[in-house]
């Protein structure tokens, strides 16, 4: 079932919803936790936590982008992405995902990176970021490492990607 979405930011009010959502969508905490983590962390910017309602205001669907760097240079990183599972493939992951890049992009923002699934990010336009020359800290399959391009007059920078301390990485 496709429907259209509300998209807004997070409020403080929605903070048990979107761990509500972490935790239907995940086998374990974890994205959860690392949600409240990410809040009281330098990396959280505000207007980049962002939710994909029903039209009668019920949170679906959810997706963050906090502060990382490549190198020294700024850059975001993309997750935790979820959605209630009765309304996973809905496409209300997709729509916090897109509010979410849209409103980095009219942010000044200019590279996103996501560690994720292969078939599924490239539909948001991510390729692998391993052709930038951009490289986590862990070894990951080279195809789930994943770059997007916000600005095309920006540099895109090369190096190792530096997570905010609560990613663990």
């Amino acid at each position: 079932m496709q429907q259209t979405w509300i998209t807004r930011t997070e409020t403080p009010q929605d903070a048990a919803a979107i761990r509500d959502i972490l935790l239907a969508a995940f086998p374990t905490p974890l994205e959860a936790d690392l949600v409240e983590a990410l809040r009281t962390d330098p990396a959280w910017i505000p207007g980049l936590s962002v939710l994909a309602e029903t039209p009668d205001g019920q949170p679906t669907g959810y997706s963050l982008l906090t502060r990382c760097h490549v190198g020294t240079t700024p850059a975001l990183a993309l997750g935790p992405c979820a959605a209630l599972p009765a309304h996973q493939r809905t496409g209300a992951g997709s729509a916090a995902i897109r509010a979410g890049l849209e409103t980095a992009r009219r942010m000044g923002e200019s590279l996103v990176l996501v560690l994720g699934h292969a078939t599924y990010y490239p539909r948001f336009g991510f390729t692998p970021a391993s052709a930038y020359g951009i490289r986590p800290s862990f070894e990951v399959p080279d195809e789930a490492m994943m770059a997007l391009t916000l600005d095309d007059t920006a540099v895109v920078p090369s190096g190792t990607i530096v997570y905010a301390p609560p990613f663990g990485v």
